[in-house]
């Protein structure tokens, strides 16, 4: 999703406050970042498309637990780096109560990236998501190609990164406990045809 910046470099800060009751009352989405917020675009069918086919596996796997799979109209809290952003894919399988609107202790994040995307899921995302306390796996999923890079978090040496780009692999994921292959992810996708 391509962010545009809304508020301009001298406008006025926006409390979280603020934005949390703006948020509930607009018309599109928009992420949160120390004060600045940033619109966000649409998503392309083949985007749509991956983050449905992840969202449902991921609930296929938890039937039985007690795990919440949202879309993209859940937000995840990262509290220490002051922002809020919207992930294609967010998972709770503890108790997460602060809000009806966003979580604060998900223990996976998939954000299904572009050309457009991409540095801000690889850098400010990935900073801001390592800092949740709660968060195992963070999956950035290309959708102009199989490539699925997964970081995860790792008890004794920290943050590890893996990177999977064959449709017969699978990813072994601790929350929910499940495997998920590239070709369920990618399920239905046509790579003759350029990603928008």
């Amino acid at each position: 999703m391509l962010a545009v910046k809304m508020a301009l470099d001298n406008a006025a800060y926006i409390t979280e406050a603020e934005y949390l009751e703006g948020e509930k009352l607009a018309e599109e989405r928009h992420e949160y970042v120390d004060g600045v917020v940033y619109a966000m675009a649409g998503t392309s069918r083949r985007h749509n498309s991956i983050a449905f086919n992840i969202a449902f596996n991921l609930r296929l796997a938890s039937r039985d637990k007690p795990c919440d799979i949202h879309l993209s109209d859940v937000k995840a809290r990262a509290q220490r780096s002051k922002a809020y952003y919207y992930p294609d894919v967010i998972v709770s399988c503890e108790q997460d109560e602060a809000d009806e609107y966003y979580l604060e202790k998900p223990c996976l994040i998939v954000e299904v990236t572009s050309k457009s995307t991409e540095w801000k899921d690889y850098a400010e995302k990935l900073i801001a998501y390592q800092k949740l306390a709660s968060l195992q796996v963070y999956l950035i999923v290309a959708q102009d190609q199989p490539l699925v890079t997964m970081y995860y978090s790792d008890a004794e040496t920290g943050w590890e990164v893996a990177r999977f780009d064959d449709l017969e692999q699978a990813l072994t994921l601790p929350c929910p406990d499940c495997t998920l292959t590239l070709a369920e992810i990618y399920e239905g996708i046509d790579f003759t045809q350029p990603a928008e």
